[in-house]
């Protein structure tokens, strides 16, 4: 199977794709996936093959992802450099530490590093799937990747899985643009679990349409959440920062109160 991210952007795509795996599975088929590099433009190129193996994870409902290296695991350091380094065993939060430990110690093998690997099971785990980083050379490594004790790094999933339509935001479709909003409205959304209103949201950054993904950041900058906004860029613009009572006499038409719904909304940060 040759898959773009148009064919995971688009929500009937998504589970034609989907359905074509689980009939394949069904008949005793095992598919092999890459990206198809013939049609795929910048746009909705995927780039490496370790985040469209977490992509496909979630297409296909996957229980654990292996993602093979030339390295055993996710090491507190860089082992060829670093003779003191350990290999971390199991990891149950994905942070800016492990973020930075992962970005100094990167295979030489294929388009990805471990930084991709870390990207992609952040990616797979939110989902509800267990995540493995072992040596691609090691005897039996599927076998023994697959135990109660793989011998590489296993990432065990988020306890609270997504549901099937928060997947598809966190699988399919790229950020059209940037929502940046205040430590309140931070604070709600990540720690309260509350839809994003207008009030919250202090600038906007790049051109989407209503019903587009966007990403939403901290006044730092920060990937906080990803979501299906309500309304447009332009028309964000004119409310941010008012209370959800006045987008009607501001817009002359309001498509409810929240900017992105909960519902429409995938919290990044832990």
């Amino acid at each position: 199977m040759l898959l773009t991210r148009a064919d995971l952007e688009d929500r009937e795509r998504f589970l034609n794709a989907r359905d074509t795996i689980h009939a394949l599975v069904e008949n005793d088929i095992i598919p092999i996936v890459n990206e198809n590099d013939a049609v795929a433009t910048s746009e909705i190129k995927v780039g490496d093959n370790d985040n469209l193996s977490a992509l496909v994870g979630i297409l296909c409902g996957a229980d654990t992802l292996l993602l093979l290296t030339d390295q055993k695991g996710l090491f507190t350091a860089d082992p060829r450099k670093d003779p003191n380094a350990e290999l971390i065993k199991e990891v149950k939060t994905i942070d800016d530490t492990l973020r930075k430990i992962a970005g100094g110690s990167g295979t030489t093998l294929g388009t990805g590093g471990m930084a991709t690997k870390l990207q992609a099971a952040d990616i797979a785990r939110r989902a509800g799937i267990e995540v493995v980083i072992a040596a691609g050379s090691a005897p039996n490594v599927v076998c023994d990747s697959v135990s109660d004790e793989p011998h590489g790094t296993r990432f065990l999933p988020c306890e609270e899985a997504l549901e099937n339509r928060k997947r598809w935001i966190l699988a399919g479709p790229a950020a059209s643009g940037d929502i940046v909003i205040d430590s309140g409205a931070a604070n709600a959304v990540v720690g309260k679990g509350s839809s994003l209103l207008a009030k919250g949201v202090t600038i906007v950054h790049g051109s989407f349409a209503r019903g587009e993904v966007a990403r939403v950041v901290d006044t730092n900058g920060h990937l906080i959440a990803k979501g299906i906004s309500s309304y447009s860029s332009e028309d964000l613009t004119k409310i941010l920062g008012k209370h959800s009572k006045d987008i009607l006499n501001i817009l002359g038409y309001d498509y409810g109160s929240e900017v992105i719904h909960r519902d429409d909304l995938v919290v990044i940060q832990e």
